[in-house]
């Protein structure tokens, strides 16, 4: 009876590690919001946050930590799957409509039309 109550003890300790991390890594992203960082560099560093915070609720609350290898196949492919969506949208300067061009002229976008 003593080692379960020590096993408890052991996992409600890990549970206010994870908690006391989670909390450090908001602050961290509040901090981090409040510098002057590039756009592209400041969507990098809030996107490596999330996900650190959500690979420890995943993994500990969520308790994925212990779970079989079956588990951890599907969730790669829902990452790899993830981050095919997520680039997809910087492929969008390739989609041009047939017979039209764009021209960028100090910071500002011109439609012309060709063939008429």
């Amino acid at each position: 009876m003593s080692t379960h109550t020590h096993d408890i003890q052991k996992e409600i300790k890990g549970y206010y590690l994870v908690f006391g991390a989670l909390l450090v890594f908001t602050v961290v992203t509040v901090g981090a919001s409040y510098l002057k960082f590039p756009i592209v560099f400041a969507i990098i560093l809030a996107l490596c946050i999330a996900t650190i915070k959500a690979s420890l609720v995943a993994c500990y609350f969520m308790h994925l930590i212990s779970e079989k290898k079956l588990v951890y196949i599907v969730l790669s492919f829902t990452v790899i799957f993830f981050f095919v969506l997520l680039t997809l949208p910087a492929y969008e300067h390739h989609d041009i409509i047939t017979g039209t061009q764009y021209l960028h002229t100090k910071g500002a976008t011109t439609h012309v039309e060709h063939g008429h």
